[in-house]
């Protein structure tokens, strides 16, 4: 058996109710909802929130809202795991069940991603496995910038090294994470101080929606791959 579990609280701050707000065509959930359920690894689709509305338009969708988080697991500063590890409570999850966190803000995430994640969740038991993507520069090659405006090589000892001798350096996608129930329940907060694996997205799927800015992006980026596809 496989679960996941999507949280979507509603005090959004920088993009105000972010989670349901409308995303081409259909709430931003939605989208994870249903790649949720197309990846026939899940068998339960379940939203965790604090908001009555949420709750409502995620269960129009098809997705399960049993129960309605805490308001103290949906502030600003409440980590991930413990809102994953409060939801499997909530659902009694036997300790073996593989149970993916997948945000609520992943519309490029796509079933295909998900059951690869299912599949290294369960060849490698007691670990997380995230998706990740490569920084798109080289990240040795970072410049910082001074009080006065002016900008400097953070490392200058990677100058003159190419692009190609230089190590990659991966990042989290903020899409999903897999993990069994007694994982998620068990250790620290930090997932990727775990021995978390990896699942490598393209650049072209993921993108951070924080800002107003990052949500034009993601609608462009979107607009593109449903003209491609």
């Amino acid at each position: 058996m496989a679960v996941c579990i999507i949280p979507a609280r509603g005090g959004s701050k920088r993009i105000p109710r972010k989670n349901i707000r409308n995303f081409l065509g259909k709430p931003m959930i939605a989208w994870s909802i249903q790649a949720a359920q197309l990846a026939e690894c899940v068998d339960d689709v379940v939203v965790t929130t604090d908001d009555a509305e949420i709750a409502e338009i995620a269960t129009k969708w098809g997705a399960k809202v049993p129960f309605l988080r805490a308001s103290h697991l949906a502030n600003d500063f409440a980590p991930t795991k413990p809102v994953i590890a409060d939801a499997i409570e909530k659902l009694n999850l036997d300790k073996d069940v593989l149970v993916c966190c997948l945000y609520a803000t992943a519309p490029f995430v796509q079933s295909g991603d998900l059951a690869a994640g299912y599949k290294l969740s369960k060849q490698h038991r007691g670990t997380f496995a995230a998706s990740v993507c490569k920084f798109d520069y080289p990240i040795q090659r970072a410049l910082k910038m001074t009080k006065s405006g002016a900008v400097e090589m953070d490392k200058p000892q990677y100058r003159t090294s190419r692009s190609q001798d230089l190590e990659t350096f991966w990042h989290d996608a903020g899409q999903f994470y897999w993990a069994s129930s007694e994982n998620w329940q068990t250790g620290t907060d930090a997932i990727f101080e775990q021995n978390t694996f990896g699942i490598p997205l393209p650049s072209n799927r993921v993108q951070d929606i924080d800002t107003e800015e990052d949500w034009i992006k993601a609608e462009q980026l979107m607009r593109i791959r449903l003209n491609t596809n």
